[in-house]
């Protein structure tokens, strides 16, 4: 593991599973770790409350964390839908406010004071699903698929400035809420949060200082 000793995180989505699984590597890794979510949280670090949809409450929320030299945004969710036809606007809406503008809120607010201090390493949550269409899942493929094409333009954008962005396509998480929603699957076939923390934490490395704009795959045998 990479030692994060001196680096300050900023972890979106902190108090789902996910987030809070990254979080906790982070500090196990001995960042000092600042999490983020639209809930309240009793966590072993400093929590934010900030709606990350809304570009204010993003840049207050960054503003609050000061200097910031990894963004990890974990903040996300899945719905199922219906076909591309019958599917509403709000849900296509929820998705989109959901995954892609909260990504797209944060990199906005953060990347400004990242150049500043010359550098610095975001990480995004796309989804495996976000690589192709598949039936009644249109509005959160297409917000994942956005997720994806912000990396890599971003990394476009920014790898000449110190800061590298990328991002990893997860298959299904082994959470509570994935177990209840589909009791018969094979649990032990999904990724664990803490799988998904060890690949942010190697993006955020020094060891990935050479990597812009990729997509990995963290799938465990899904």
């Amino acid at each position: 593991m990479s030692d994060f000793t001196g680096k300050r995180v900023l972890v979106t989505g902190a108090a789902g599973v996910a987030g809070r699984a990254v979080a906790t590597a982070f500090q196990a890794a001995g960042a000092t770790v600042t999490g983020v979510d639209i809930v309240e949280d009793d966590a072993p670090w400093r929590t934010l409350i900030a709606d990350l949809i809304d570009p204010y409450g993003a840049r207050t929320a960054v503003a609050e964390a000061g200097v910031i030299d990894v963004l990890a945004n974990i903040a996300g969710g899945f719905t199922m839908g219906d076909d591309i036809v019958g599917t509403s606007d709000d849900t296509w809406d929820f998705m989109m406010n959901l995954n892609a503008r909260t990504a797209l809120n944060m990199c906005r607010a953060a990347v400004p004071g990242m150049v500043d201090n010359g550098g610095g390493k975001i990480v995004n949550i796309g989804a495996r699903g976000g690589l192709r269409g598949a039936a009644a899942m249109g509005a959160y493929i297409a917000s994942k698929s956005v997720v994806i094409r912000l990396t890599e333009t971003l990394a476009d954008e920014l790898k000449h400035k110190g800061i590298n962005v990328n991002c990893i396509l997860p298959s299904i998480i082994d959470t509570p809420r994935n177990r209840a929603d589909m009791p018969k699957a094979k649990f032990d076939h999904w990724v664990s949060p803490q799988a998904i923390a060890d690949v942010v934490l190697f993006l955020a490395s020094p060891a990935a200082d050479a990597i812009h704009g990729a997509a990995i795959p963290v799938e465990g045998l899904s």
